[in-house]
């Protein structure tokens, strides 16, 4: 039986020509891999559940991911313990479709990130206002567990267990929903959070504990202006990983140009 017609709202400008709606989600998943929402080494969702992740047909999906498996961004693994797994975006940095994706979708990813620094202030303003007492233990566990996680993917899960947290006890369904919205905007796998490339994971995570450990503190101190801003400061650490894909891509296709 064929499938539905899709219906997307395309996440990025067009460029010369316009785009199947294959080449759109697959430049939505390049962008995921270059700035660490898929970290090297994880495995994808099933075509399915990917599907109706991004609204979007199995075919698209399959069409998307053989795209970038053709990049050298994913590897499919055949067996029982096989999919598809993300290789990073370093060592094809300077493919020229890389290159294209970053540059296209630049603006309104800057954009977008600077909606959601904003937002995530509000949400954090909110919480410093309206959490209880349950709440506070809850933010102090998620600390807690955000100190003890192994570097990558394993800090990048506990990030998104604080933040939910966050934003459980701005006791806002409503601005909850909002935020989330805004995120799968642009983030495939939201309410997780980018996590930059492998080399700076460390220095990252570093200061995103002394963010962390400030932002709970405004709020366990119901310092509603502290809180916002240092909620809102935090979350633009997501504008510094868009620049850092998109200098290190321009950089190395500069430097295999000779230029």
């Amino acid at each position: 039986m064929p499938e539905p017609e899709e219906i997307h709202v395309e996440p990025f400008p067009r460029g010369a020509r316009s785009r199947t709606l294959g080449e759109q989600i697959g430049d939505r998943l390049i962008v995921a891999i270059a700035i660490g929402e898929y970290l090297p080494g994880v495995q994808l969702p099933p075509e399915r559940e990917l599907a109706e992740s991004l609204g979007v047909g199995r075919v698209t999906v399959r069409a998307a991911i053989a795209r970038l498996v053709d990049l050298g961004l994913l590897q499919k693994r055949r067996g029982r313990s096989g999919g598809t797994f993300v290789i990073g975006a370093d060592a094809v940095r300077a493919e020229p479709e890389i290159v294209r994706v970053l540059e296209t979708a630049r603006a309104q990813l800057l954009d977008q990130y600077e909606a959601e620094s904003w937002m995530h202030g509000a949400v954090a303003a909110a919480a410093a206002q309206r959490h209880t007492g349950s709440d506070r233990e809850t933010l102090l566990i998620r600390l807690d567990e955000f100190r003890a996680a192994g570097s990558g993917p394993e800090a990048q899960a506990a990030d998104e267990r604080l933040h939910e947290a966050i934003a459980n006890a701005a006791q806002s369904p409503a601005l909850h929903d909002s935020l989330l919205t805004l995120e799968r905007r642009i983030h495939i796998r939201a309410p997780l959070h980018p996590w930059g490339t492998e080399p700076t994971w460390q220095d990252m995570e570093r200061r995103a504990l002394r963010d962390h450990e400030r932002l709970v503190g405004a709020i366990l101190a119901r310092d509603v202006a502290e809180a916002h801003e240092i909620g809102r400061l935090h979350a633009r650490i997501n504008i510094e990983h868009i620049e850092a894909a998109h200098f290190g891509t321009r950089t190395a296709a500069d430097e295999r140009s000779g230029a």
